[in-house]
């Protein structure tokens, strides 16, 4: 199983697929360093050259900011936003949405499934026998 980044990436997958496992790198980013590296993206991992995985490892760690230092990263900004009492941060704080969404119905997911109504989420009324 190669390991970049500090994380195992499948080996029964394709290549680019595979790279997805990586916080920080998605479907695009992934076709961009294979077209880069001129690594076949239909490949599997596990057929991969320990050249051509070396290459990946060091190519991705060199020019991206990916895993640990990323999560830093968006951490120090919403920290940032916070300390400066920007809306966003607020938002943050309380866990609302932060992007303009509404918050009348449909944000159940920010919130962590919350249900505050009477109605929602109750089990109907046993039937009399």
């Amino acid at each position: 199983m190669p390991r970049i980044a500090g994380v195992n990436i499948p080996e029964n997958k394709r290549i680019e697929i595979s790279l997805t496992y990586i916080y920080g790198i998605g479907n695009a980013l992934s076709k961009k360093i294979l077209d880069e590296l001129k690594i076949d993206a239909n490949k599997k991992a596990s057929d991969l050259s320990a050249k051509e995985v070396n290459d990946l490892k060091s190519f991705i760690e060199k020019n991206y900011k990916i895993e640990g230092d990323l999560r830093r990263q968006i951490m120090i900004n919403i920290k940032r936003l916070k300390d400066i009492g920007a809306w966003r941060g607020m938002r943050h704080a309380k866990g609302l949405p932060v992007r303009g969404q509404r918050t009348k119905t449909n944000n159940r997911t920010v919130r962590g499934n919350v249900r505050k109504t009477m109605g929602s989420g109750r089990k109907p009324a046993a039937a009399p026998t």
